[in-house]
């Protein structure tokens, strides 16, 4: 069985086989929302952080939304595994016991924040001279920016209506925040195609930050207070940009993208709309995904989802999602065989 796809864009595709599989092609690396589907490939993120990018003296700069975001606070710390083991461990080690409120919830995830994070990870994130991390978060607008559930709910239903005529109709509802290292190199700063505000990643508000970025309406209470931002109503960054759909050319050099599907889907409203699919802005990335035959032996045949939290019981959500993680260095192994033989070339497929 190949457990792993290499999918690239044309112009990646060129780049590769005229250069090689390196390290030094890549300067940029995506993370995606997904809640807990990130364990499926938890093997490839543990390669690319601790022996793939390891040394590396020239910046990368990354883009994360939800949990996506979380993986990515672990590689801009400076030991990136002991801070993996940390988000698996406490991610993996959630515990609810019936029907939890949005507040126990909350209370649960800032926890797992604050293990990713430990003392001094906050500091290690924000001063990184070569990990240069970013992450997004939405702030809700108009009804989206109330606390109560029936208009809250009312003002998503009202977005993913208008979603369906325009993606970009997500800027009535909802603002994005871009929060990243201070400077003009940045190429994730001024993104153009939804309203976006652009915010530094500091100390004080890099907890708050990680936490608004994971808090998905309905399910967790809205982040109100960010240091460094005005009060509002701060939610999960995949809501705009859910597998991400944004221009990746703002600087040299190739994206990877350690991702769960062989395509992306741009926001949280698209999830379902197949004709809305990310195409034009991957022409310069490397995805790498699981294969369809990998994910079906998988526990229960898929990747982990949120459903789980419904459909099993603690023991046995925790038993799956464990042994996913464990199945995926399967991918980790293939990848590094693939680079080491060079049979990579062969395994090549168009984005």
């Amino acid at each position: 069985m190949k457990a792993l796809r290499l999918l690239a864009g044309p112009v990646a595709m060129d780049a590769l086989k005229r250069d090689g599989l390196k390290p030094g092609m890549f300067s940029r690396l995506l993370a995606a929302s997904g809640g807990p589907k990130w364990l499926g490939i938890a093997g490839l993120d543990r390669f690319l952080f601790g022996e793939f990018f390891r040394g590396r003296e020239t910046p990368l700069y990354t883009l994360g939304a939800s949990s996506g975001a979380w993986r990515l606070a672990c590689l801009g710390q400076q030991n990136p595994l002991q801070a993996y083991e940390r988000l698996e461990a406490l991610y993996i080690g959630q515990r609810y016991e019936g029907k939890p409120t949005r507040e126990q919830i909350s209370a649960q995830v800032a926890q797992v924040v604050a293990g990713i994070l430990g003392e001094s990870g906050a500091g290690e994130l924000v001063d990184n001279p070569i990990f240069r991390s970013h992450f997004l978060v939405c702030r809700g607008r108009h009804l989206n920016r109330l606390s109560s559930k029936s208009l809250l709910a009312l003002g998503l239903s009202l977005t993913a209506g208008t979603n369906l005529l325009s993606r970009r109709t997500l800027g009535w509802h909802f603002e994005r925040c871009v929060f990243g290292p201070e400077g003009p190199d940045s190429p994730f700063r001024e993104l153009k195609d939804l309203p976006t505000r652009d915010y530094s990643l500091t100390r004080d508000n890099a907890a708050e930050v990680l936490l608004a970025t994971g808090s998905i309406p309905l399910v967790l209470s809205p982040v109100e207070k960010i240091t460094g931002l005005p009060q509002g109503h701060y939610y999960d960054g995949g809501i705009t940009d859910y597998h991400f759909d944004l221009p990746l050319t703002a600087k040299p050099g190739l994206t990877l993208y350690p991702h769960f599907y062989p395509f992306a889907s741009p926001g949280w409203f698209d999830k379902s709309l197949r004709w809305r699919r990310a195409k034009g802005n991957y022409a310069n990335a490397l995805m790498l995904a699981p294969s369809a035959e990998f994910i079906a032996s998988l526990p229960n045949g898929k990747l982990p989802d949120r459903d789980d939290f419904k459909l099993l019981d603690t023991a046995s959500r925790q038993q799956a999602w464990r042994r996913a993680a464990d199945m995926s260095l399967k991918l980790a192994d293939e990848l590094n065989q693939l680079i080491h033989s060079g049979l990579w070339q062969e395994r090549l497929e168009p984005l």
